[in-house]
Parts: structure tokens; sequence; C-alpha cells
């Protein structure tokens, strides 16, 4: 097996450094080799890219800052490895990160994408161990600001994981065109998922494999959020707000119990009572914000 990782990159110079040294402590134990893409960096990140080591290092340096979807995207393009490793530059990677996720990638029938558990570096809690929904339809994490130990077992299957590190076949991820371009840094990645899923792929998150992840450090990664949203709502809200139905309650609670100041009236009750089964379908509230952010974006896609 030949791996090509990917890692986009703007800016964020101190991450690009830890996270280099990081997979230099922890490389591959296959024939691989690591592609960046600079979109534009303007912080000495080119001048640092431009040092590093050419047999294992390849850069593509991009005039501007195309977005995370589009120089992924680039990067699928012009590899030569098999199986491609999607790692963002804010990652620090721990021993036996990538093992299991290449196991899961041979023996899961119709695998997909293959993600796996990331921690939030200044507390140790769990940042992402799959995605979810909320009752809007948005996609979350599972088990977001859980302790470790609550990802019991080697893992689950998911209809979505995040990009940040994950382990997909080259040929699958362009067979579909890979990420959609119209996402600017979010959404795409579960779009992918779901994509891939409706063709019959499945994704799994490997609870065995963990690293860190400083999320969304990279500057103006949250600028698109909004646009972001009403995008993916109106091509799955139809599906991801039902999913939010079962997702949401526990989510939602189990999120906020370690920060009760975050709670919100309303949504607190609306959980309870879809716990206790008490309460079904849409909720008020609900359809009122995913109009709202439904209409952000025109025209509908």
């Amino acid at each position: 097996m030949r791996v090509s990782i990917i890692t986009a990159v703007y800016n964020k110079l101190e991450c690009s450094r830890k996270f280099h040294v990081s997979l230099t402590k922890y490389p591959p134990a296959c024939d691989w080799s690591l592609l960046w893409i600079d979109n534009g960096s303007t912080d000495g990140t080119r001048e640092w890219l431009k040092s590093l080591s050419p047999n294992r290092n390849h850069v593509v340096f991009n005039d501007q800052n195309l977005g995370y979807a589009a120089g992924n995207n680039i990067g699928a393009n012009i590899s030569g490895g098999d199986v491609l490793i999607l790692l963002n530059n804010d990652l620090i990677l721990t021993a036996n990160w990538l093992d299991p996720l290449s196991h899961s990638l041979k023996s899961i029938e119709r695998a997909g994408i293959i993600g796996n558990i990331q921690l939030q570096p200044a507390t140790g809690r769990i940042d992402h161990a799959g995605v979810c929904y909320d009752l809007i339809g948005r996609p979350d994490h599972y088990l977001k600001g859980r302790r470790l130990s609550a990802a019991r077992g080697p893992g689950r299957f998911s209809n979505a994981v995040t990009a940040a590190c994950c382990m997909i076949r080259r040929d699958l991820f362009l067979s579909v065109g890979g990420f959609d371009e119209r996402f600017r840094n979010g959404c795409e990645d579960v779009d992918l998922c779901l994509r891939l899923g409706q063709k019959g792929y499945r994704h799994w998150v490997d609870y065995r494999s963990v690293v860190y992840h400083h999320v969304s450090a990279s500057p103006g990664r949250k600028d698109h959020d909004l646009q972001n949203q009403a995008l993916f709502l109106q091509r799955w809200g139809h599906l991801t707000s039902k999913w939010g139905q079962k997702d949401w309650p526990g989510n939602y609670l189990s999120k906020h119990l370690h920060n009760p100041t975050r709670l919100n009236g309303t949504k607190t009750l609306d959980a309870i009572l879809r716990l206790l089964r008490l309460k079904h379908g849409d909720s008020k509230w609900a359809a009122q914000m995913r109009q709202r952010i439904m209409a952000a974006a025109s025209p509908p896609v």
C-alpha cells in the first residue's frame, strides 16, 4: 500500500511545525509521502516549507487561499498514493495513530472514510468520535466534551466523520468528485460522507486511534459558517433534521453537563421530554432556526 498524506495549510506556522514533528516521530510504516498544499500563507510558512527535505515532502504553492475543499482536491488529483490520509496541520499525532485506520480500511466491507478519536489538547476531552446532528439538522460531534473513557469498544459506524484526520481510498475519493468546493472550510467533509453513504459505503470511527486536535486554528476558519450551514441544510436537512431527533437530546445534555451555565432552558426541557419519550417530531424553535439559516444562501442547491 502506498499512502499519500495531504495537508492543506494557511498560516499557523507553529502548528505546522509541531504537527510535522509528531509525524516525523510517528511516521507510517509503509511507503508514504507528504503533500503540503499552501493556500497563500503570509506568516513564514512558505519559507519553512521550502526548507523541508524533498525526500518525503512535496509542496504546492497556491497564490491565494482556495479553502480546505479546493486545496485537498488539488492534492488528491496530483497524489500518487493508493490511499489518501487527510491530516490538518493543527494535529498532534500519537503512537499507533495509523495502524488501526489501515486495518479498518482493509477489513470493513465497502469501507468509505475511516476516522478516529480526536482530543482537545487543553482539556484532554473528546472533540470528535464521529458525527451526529442537532435538532436543526446541523452536524455536531458525538461525545464532544466527554472523557476518553466514554468511547467504549474498538469503534463505531457513523454516517459521517470529520476530515481533520481520516483515511480513504484515492479512487473512491475521486470517483465522487472529492469535496464540493461550494463549501468553504466547513461541512464539506460531512457532505462527502453522506454522498458516499448514498452509494452504500460505510464510515467507521476507530477508537483505537487517538490524536490531539487544535480545532479551527487556521485564520478565517469560521468566516463562512452561516453559508456552509445553509447549503448543507438545503441539501441534506430533510434527512439530518430527522436524524437529529434521535441524536440531539442526549448529545445536547451530555455536552453541557460539565458546563451547565451554557444550557438553554427551552432546549433543555425539549431534550428531557424527548428522552422521556414525551415529545416527538420537529420543534418550533428548531424549524424556525432551520428556515432562517437556509434563507442565508441563494439560490437553493
